[in-house]
């Protein structure tokens, strides 16, 4: 059976219609239950459709990531549950724009600090910049950790996106 005290990191995707209440009734499950919900992004994926892509990342034992998957394909206007992390591999990124605040040295050392991060300066004034950062969610929390010596004034993050890998679609 499973190790209850084993909390796992999950990256699901759920393929559900794109109508109104959908996305109140899927957090509505992590809710009324108690499990928390790390990232959250949704789009619409399919327009002729009319389907949306919602990518969730949660955390719990074995028994209640089973049970999350289980409750999300119960709900009426989901058509499928991917759990991206057990299937196979996958390809995550986050997207986050990072403002910083700063003059003389500290603007040159968060210009040199993004460009070891391959983050590109979207905006800039003679006071600041906004820096626009795409990788793994820990590649972002390190560049952020590094900007709030250097005058971070405010952070904006997508969520984490997540695709699997190879030749099959969703």
């Amino acid at each position: 059976m499973y190790d209850n005290t084993l909390v796992e990191r999950h990256t699901m995707a759920v393929l559900v219609d794109n109508e109104p209440g959908v996305l109140a009734r899927v957090i509505g499950l992590f809710s009324g239950r108690g499990y928390n919900i790390e990232s959250l992004t949704v789009a619409e994926t399919d327009p002729s459709a009319r389907r949306s892509r919602i990518t969730i990342v949660t955390s719990g034992t074995p028994m209640i990531i089973e049970q999350i998957k289980a409750q999300l394909n119960r709900l009426v206007p989901v058509h499928k549950v991917s759990d991206l992390t057990v299937e196979g591999e996958y390809v995550d990124r986050e997207m986050a724009l990072i403002k910083v605040r700063g003059k003389g040295e500290h603007r040159v050392e968060a210009l040199r600090i993004a460009d070891i991060f391959r983050a590109r300066v979207v905006d800039s004034t003679g006071e600041s910049f906004v820096f626009e950062i795409v990788g793994k969610t820990g590649k972002i929390d390190a560049f952020v950790k590094l900007m709030q010596a250097l005058g971070l004034v405010d952070v904006a993050r997508t969520g984490v996106v997540a695709i699997a890998r190879g030749a099959e679609g969703f």
